[in-house]
């Protein structure tokens, strides 16, 4: 069985984190935000694994 590999997964991920922190400006994160960010991080890796460049 194929593994299907979604390369928009990691590029939404990147997108959202980019977002994310953009709208913080350059301050640092507060906790909960930390752990906010966190996650997308992780979603951001496990899309990168799930679809590994050539």
């Amino acid at each position: 069985m194929a593994t299907t590999c979604a390369p928009l997964g990691a590029a939404e991920a990147n997108e959202r984190i980019r977002a994310f922190m953009a709208a913080r400006a350059g301050r640092p994160l507060w906790a909960d935000e930390q752990a906010e960010y966190e996650q997308l991080l992780a979603q951001w890796a496990a899309a990168v694994l799930a679809c590994p460049t050539p």
